[in-house]
């Protein structure tokens, strides 16, 4: 056996000595060698391989170093995300731990002199919370991954449409009380006006040929006669309650013939208003339709356009699509989306207003005002056409 064959003790002793981490100063990023010691450092500075490597290296000096450094920075934020991200932590710590892995990019390889410089570094760029205190530089990772933005733009969009269905709330209430203040001071003049026609119909004076004449006053019970005679008395009251009767019958009648049919239709207009003012929602994805992709951001990945089945639905705005031609799952927001007409005689989900939820066939298409008409064929409105639906209303159920 050898003096250094592979299973001899100071072989052995060697490897072990090469698995621990060695000091930064003795290693060369260029060839990604750790030397164990000054000597064998100077050694290596003057091997063929080394001088090969600082060739390289001089032909374009700044490109290595800022690669080296992007490098680090990575590493060393990937780092920090995973095993820090929502503590306040000691600098020194983070990079204890950081350059425990012997194959790490090391920071004599960077831009960066010091640790203390890059702290500061990520403390101006904003990637990190940096502060100086009397036990050393302390930081704190920002989180500005995708993930998180995108929770706190959903939670954002939850807000305004909350905010949006209060004022909805307030200016229909407002609506109410303006309605009413208008309808108080007509029915007001709609008793003087009664009031004044009685009172005009009283005090016009009816005569017979060859009879006497008669006065009634609203104030008084009782009629004034130039002579105290029953029969008189009697053909006044008889032909003033006569009046009564007919004008009765005829008021009745005018409302029965014109104004009950509108009526009727007013309060079934004032019905769907309200239907459409609480079924009318900022969200309408739902599981079962299909819909269009027109995302810019995944037309490089060629889902620009595509059709995919609505499986599962988050938080009201995120949809999780399974994709009709590659069988893909994705999650896209509802805003970066768009319904699907099918053809003539498909089935159709009204994804929102006053019949949200409901499930209809399409009748016809009116592709001028972008609408469609439809009946409703489940449900407790079964039967019902409806005329005029925006193709934002409807989409296509998934087979």
């Amino acid at each position: 056996m050898g003096k250094n064959d592979f299973l001899t003790p100071k072989a052995i002793a060697n490897r072990i000595k090469a698995k621990g981490l060695q000091k930064l100063r003795w290693y060369c990023q260029m060839c990604q060698k750790q030397c164990r010691d000054e000597n064998g450092f100077k050694c290596h500075c003057m091997s063929e391989s080394h001088q090969r490597q600082m060739e390289v290296f001089g032909q374009n000096p700044n490109r290595v170093i800022d690669g080296y450094s992007e490098e680090f920075e990575t590493s060393f934020l990937e780092h920090i995300k995973r095993s820090h991200r929502f503590s306040r932590i000691a600098a020194t710590v983070v990079y204890n731990e950081y350059i425990a892995d012997r194959h790490h990019v090391h920071m004599n390889s960077t831009e960066w002199a010091t640790l203390t410089e890059f702290v500061k570094y990520l403390g101006r760029t904003g990637k990190c919370k940096v502060e100086e205190t009397p036990k050393g530089w302390f930081m704190t990772y920002i989180d500005r991954d995708s993930e998180t933005l995108f929770k706190e733009r959903l939670k954002n969009k939850r807000i305004k449409s909350d905010l949006a269905e209060e004022e909805k709330q307030e200016r229909t209430i407002k609506r109410q009380i303006e309605r009413a203040e208008q309808l108080i001071p007509l029915s007001e003049n709609g008793e003087e006006q009664k009031q004044t026609e009685q009172s005009e119909q009283l005090l016009v004076p009816k005569s017979e040929p060859g009879g006497k004449i008669a006065f009634s006053l609203a104030s008084s019970s009782k009629p004034v006669t130039k002579e105290n005679g029953e029969s008189s008395s009697k053909v006044v009251f008889e032909d003033f309650e006569a009046e009564k009767v007919e004008k009765k019958s005829k008021s009745t009648g005018n409302s029965t013939k014109g104004g009950g049919g509108s009526a009727l239709d007013d309060l079934m207009k004032e019905q769907e208003k309200a239907k459409e003012r609480s079924n009318r929602k900022d969200y309408w994805l739902c599981e079962g339709i299909i819909v269009k992709v027109m995302s810019n951001a995944l037309a490089q990945k060629g889902y620009y356009k595509q059709k995919g089945l609505v499986v599962k639905v988050i938080d009201k705005y995120v949809g999780e699509l399974e994709m009709l031609d590659s069988k893909h799952i994705l999650r896209v927001d509802q805003e970066e989306l768009e319904t699907v007409i099918p053809q003539i005689g498909g089935l159709v989900r009204i994804v929102n207003g006053a019949y949200r939820g409901s499930t209809a066939r399409l009748i016809s298409v009116d592709t001028d005002n972008y609408s469609a008409k439809v009946q409703i064929e489940k449900g407790i409105y079964d039967g019902r056409v409806l005329q005029e639906v925006d193709y934002e209303d409807i989409c296509k159920i998934g087979q």
